[in-house]
C-alpha cells in the first residue's frame, strides 16, 4: 500500500526529475508518480481490474468515453471481463507560473470532470502544488515568487462543500496536496531559471507537507487536503460499490 509518506516520496522522484530535465512540460517527470498510484489502486482492486497508465504495465494511458468526447486520461481503470471505464484519475503537478494558469487548472477540471461523469464514470482528481514556486518571464528570467495562499485555495473550499451526487462537475473525490522543497532558495541570489534548476542540482532536495494552516473544508467532504491515503480509500470504496 501507497503510504503519506512513500507518496510524498514520489512527488519528490518527480520533482527531482523535473529539475534533471529542467523542463515541466515533460511526461517522464510525472511517470513515477502516475505509476506508482496506478500500482496502488491495482493491488487494492485486485484481479477483476485493469489499470492503465504511463509508468505502469505497459507505460500506456488510456481514454475514457465521455458523454460529449472521449478523454485519455492520466490513469483510468477498466472492469477486466467487461471492459467497462470504472473510474478516472486526473494528476497535476505545479512547479511553476502557477497564478496566470490557477483559474484554467480549475476550470478545465470542472469541464472534464462533467464530460465523464455524465456519462456514468466516477472521476477523481489529484492536485498537487508547491507552497512557493518560481514565476518566470518568457526570457526565464524569474519575475516573481508565489505562495499556494488561503486565497488561492478559497475555490477548493467551496467545492468541498459540493453534493456530488447533484453537481457532476465536481470530481467524485479531489486531493490536494500542498508540498514544500528544502533547502529554500534564498531569493536573494536565485534570478533565473537556471539559477534555480542549479540551486537543486547541487543540493539534494528534500520535501515535506507544507506547514502553512489552511482553511477548513469540509469534513468528509469532496476535498480532501494532505492526506493520500483517506483519498485513495475513497476511490476504492466507490469503485467497488459499483
Amino acid at each position: 500500500m501507497l503510504t503519506n509518506q512513500v507518496f510524498l516520496e514520489k512527488i519528490l522522484d518527480s520533482f527531482k526529475s523535473f529539475v534533471s530535465i529542467g523542463t515541466s512540460r515533460s511526461t517522464a517527470k510525472l511517470k513515477p508518480l502516475h505509476g506508482a498510484i496506478a500500482h496502488d489502486i491495482a493491488n487494492r482492486l485486485g484481479a477483476n481490474y485493469v489499470v492503465k497508465s504511463q509508468g505502469y504495465g505497459d507505460d500506456r494511458e488510456a481514454s475514457i468515453k465521455g458523454r460529449y468526447v472521449d478523454k485519455m486520461v492520466d490513469i483510468t481503470i477498466k472492469n477486466r471481463h467487461t471492459q467497462k471505464d470504472v473510474a478516472g484519475i486526473a494528476v497535476k503537478f505545479v512547479m511553476q507560473n502557477y497564478s496566470q494558469n490557477s483559474n484554467n487548472y480549475f476550470e478545465n477540471m470542472l469541464g472534464e470532470t462533467a464530460n465523464i461523469r455524465t456519462a456514468n464514470c466516477p472521476y477523481f482528481q489529484i492536485f498537487i502544488i508547491l507552497d512557493k514556486l518560481p514565476y518566470y518571464k518568457n526570457s526565464g528570467e524569474l519575475s516573481k515568487w508565489e505562495e499556494f495562499t488561503d486565497h488561492n485555495i478559497t475555490k477548493y473550499c467551496r467545492l468541498s462543500f459540493d453534493d456530488v451526487d447533484c453537481f457532476y462537475h465536481t470530481p467524485n473525490k479531489t486531493l490536494i496536496y500542498v508540498v514544500q522543497t528544502m533547502p529554500e532558495v534564498n531569493e536573494y541570489r536565485v534570478t533565473t531559471k537556471t539559477e534555480y534548476l542549479e540551486h537543486y542540482r547541487n543540493n539534494i532536495p528534500t520535501m515535506e507537507l507544507s506547514r502553512h494552516q489552511y482553511p477548513s473544508i469540509a469534513p468528509d467532504g469532496a476535498v480532501i487536503l494532505n492526506d493520500y491515503e483517506k483519498f485513495i480509500d475513497k476511490v476504492y470504496h466507490t469503485i467497488m460499490a459499483r
